[in-house]
């Protein structure tokens, strides 16, 4: 099977993590049909082959991104103009998908990025809290919940993905989870940080172009 199908067969294994306070909401677009079918045509126009790919886990889709769209860090504006793959979802755009976005585009072209590189999270679905964005972190006891969850899908990703080099997107508590998983299971030889976009965007927007060429720099002298 291409890695296409192995994608796609995990994103609908996917099931919500137990024990969740009753206030927070879990987005899983996986099971709308829209972005189930768009999901699929992303995924069949990028990894439609057998090469396994450096993997980058952001935190978890928001609901104005992967949210919507099934696909991390990217909103219905870049799906379309960036990914070519036409959508029915409202055209807002999302400040994250705007950066990774940037970045691609500094990398070379989408397909090109693609080809080499996979993105997912520590959590691939999204939660919500009095309809606001909730980072898997702020929630409440978020380490019992997330430690084996967690750590049982990035063992379901290792398939399709390398084992020498993963990337955090975010260098706080993203990383730090990750580092730690990764310290307990051996999954990488190696993990990394990368600047969250939403951060780069929101608070040191003049230095965008220095934190673009540090993506470029650390995913570049990885492929092979």
């Amino acid at each position: 099977m291409n890695l296409a199908g192995q994608i796609l067969d995990f994103y609908a294994s996917l099931r919500s993590p137990k024990n969740l306070p009753k206030t927070v909401k879990v987005m899983n677009p996986y099971q709308d049909f829209t972005a189930q079918a768009i999901t699929k045509e992303f995924y069949e126009k990028f990894y439609d082959d057998t090469q396994s790919r450096i993997v980058l886990f952001g935190i978890n889709p928001g609901r104005f991104g992967g949210g919507i769209t099934g696909i991390p860090f990217t909103d219905p504006v870049v799906l379309a103009e960036g990914c070519g793959i036409e959508n029915p979802f409202e055209k807002r755009a999302e400040l994250s998908s705007k950066f990774i976005y940037e970045m691609i585009d500094a990398y070379g072209d989408t397909k090109d990025f693609y080809q080499h590189c996979y993105i997912s999270a520590m959590s691939p679905l999204g939660f919500v809290e009095n309809n606001k964005n909730l980072n898997y972190y702020d929630i409440p006891k978020w380490k019992s919940i997330f430690e084996k969850y967690s750590a049982n899908l990035i063992k379901a990703q290792l398939p399709f993905i390398r084992r020498d080099i993963a990337y955090s997107i975010g260098k706080g508590n993203n990383f730090k989870f990750l580092k730690s998983l990764n310290d307990q299971y051996q999954f990488f030889e190696k993990v990394e940080e990368l600047p969250h976009p939403r951060w780069v965007m929101q608070y040191r927007l003049k230095r965008k172009s220095e934190f673009i060429q540090e993506y470029l720099d650390k995913l570049k002298s990885k492929i092979q």
